[in-house]
């Protein structure tokens, strides 16, 4: 049976933005951040994170610092993110995986079944909306991270437009 989910980005949509995170120590989730996901699994989404990571390919860090990020998360939510999806490569690299290509939505979908006429893309960036309407899901671009300076200059409009990731959430459950 397929589920809807809701493809969110890491840094500035799940977690505060910092330039390349590579540190466990520099890690902060956004207050609401384990109740917005709470929500959305109760109402039975899957919560995929979709995050270019580019740093990898720039050599800022390595992909172990990567999952240690990842992992951490998934500590602090309890587990409650269900697959986490990440393109290493740099924008120039015509990679299908990276945002706003549908790579990592595309394979995650094959992966748990998701059910894409109901499903979300939320984010901070240009990017992550155009990934959104690339893979013909909703999209939500919050405010947080790059958000407020990507709203004022956005040529891919995304559906909504929510100050964030728990404001986009009460969206996305009221819909």
């Amino acid at each position: 049976m397929k589920r809807p989910a809701v493809f969110l980005d890491r840094d500035g949509t799940l977690i505060e933005e910092v330039n390349y995170l590579s540190r466990i120590e520099d890690l902060k989730l956004f207050p609401y951040t384990a109740n917005a996901i709470l929500l959305l699994k109760d109402r039975g989404f899957l919560v995929i994170v979709v995050t270019n990571q580019s740093g990898i390919g720039r050599g800022e860090y390595d992909e172990n610092a990567m999952h240690s990020i990842h992992d951490q998360i998934q500590v602090e939510l309890s587990g409650a993110i269900d697959g986490f999806y990440f393109c290493p490569h740099l924008p120039d690299a015509g990679c299908k995986c990276r945002k706003p290509g549908t790579g990592m939505i595309d394979t995650a979908c094959q992966d748990f079944g998701v059910e894409i006429s109901k499903s979300w893309m939320v984010g901070d960036k240009e990017i992550d909306v155009g990934a959104g309407k690339n893979a013909n899901v909703s999209t939500i671009l919050v405010r947080t991270g790059y958000g407020d300076e990507h709203a004022n200059r956005l040529s891919v409009r995304p559906d909504y437009i929510e100050a964030d990731l728990h404001a986009a959430v009460n969206r996305i459950i009221s819909q």
